[in-house]
């Protein structure tokens, strides 16, 4: 089965790495065009374009796919199957409808759940206590396609996103290497979503950040660690300065003990106050500071007792 590759991030990396160390022939890697970043702003390759280089794998990096402007690399590529991890682009019909075996996507989330752009991160910050992973058979939507198969994955109370996403990453991997096998063999059938039971999980932005400490308490420590260790919740200071916050654990729950964001005790944590219970924030990032435990933000006395963030 020749196999070409569409991803981008370090996601895309654990089915890329599958893929290979299982002796299938990926014939090309797809991937988003070189970023600058950095203070320098220097180009910067995605992680799949490093792996694919590495091993000789023939790298692809279209600014379009629209319009044919691939229709000539993929009729001399040939693959039987495309496999395609966050990459970041809509896919037109002139390449879905190529492959013999269609475009199959590894996304994270048991579909028809958490459709869209951020589902690990949603999930986590919405409570979920599982997760997962469905391969599906792309089509023009956004991960509308039938399902092929599904893995469930739990979500514990204090992983982060970096944990589920190495977790699916993992899980991904391997059931795409069952779901090429069982197409192959022909012992998989498409099923189709049910669009009732869909839900959207949107990209995260800037407002999604901002931590309401008026929540309860276990919705700010879902909300911090659904975007840790990026791009970070944060609060602000008595004094106006941007805190933050890297890791919190739950404190106290039921009651309301003090107007949310109020700081209740600095004993080894930085305990805040939340519209019911409370919270320790347990690692932060102060503002123009590096990554700190709280105890260290604590002894450099930039908090105290009775103040508030918002």
């Amino acid at each position: 089965m020749r196999v070409l590759f569409m991803g981008t991030p370090d996601f895309a990396l654990f089915t890329l790495k599958a893929l290979v160390e299982a002796g299938y022939e990926v014939v090309g890697a797809v991937t988003q065009p070189d970023k600058p970043k950095g203070r320098g702003y220097e180009l910067q390759p995605p992680p799949v374009k490093v792996y694919a280089t590495e091993h000789q794998i023939p790298v692809y990096q279209p600014a379009t796919l629209k319009n044919g402007a691939f229709d000539e690399e993929l009729a001399a590529l040939a693959p039987d199957v495309i496999v395609v991890v966050a990459y970041g682009k809509i896919l037109p019909l002139s390449v879905l409808n190529y492959p013999r075996y269609g475009c199959i996507n590894v996304h994270g989330s048991l579909l028809p759940q958490y459709r869209g752009a951020a589902p690990m991160q949603r999930a986590i910050m919405e409570g979920c206590t599982e997760t997962g992973i469905t391969t599906m058979l792309m089509n023009e939507g956004l991960d509308t396609g039938d399902m092929l198969q599904t893995v469930r994955v739990a979500i514990e109370e204090n992983d982060n996103f970096e944990q589920i996403h190495d977790k699916l990453g993992a899980a991904g991997a391997a059931l795409l290497l069952e779901t090429l096998s069982a197409l192959a063999d022909g012992t998989v059938a498409p099923v189709a979503q049910d669009d009732t039971k869909a839900t959207y999980a949107a990209k995260i932005e800037k407002r999604d950040c901002l931590i309401d400490f008026a929540k309860d308490a276990h919705t700010v420590h879902n909300t911090v660690r659904g975007l840790s260790p990026v791009p970070l919740g944060f609060t602000h200071t008595p004094d106006g300065k941007l805190l933050k916050v890297i890791e919190t654990r739950l404190a106290k729950s039921g009651a309301a003990l003090a107007a949310p964001g109020t700081v209740l005790s600095l004993d080894g944590a930085v305990e805040v106050a939340c519209g019911t219970g409370s919270v320790l924030l347990t690692r932060v990032l102060p503002e123009g500071k590096g990554r700190m435990s709280a105890a260290d933000y604590i002894r450099g006395r930039r908090i105290a007792v009775g103040d508030v963030l918002k």
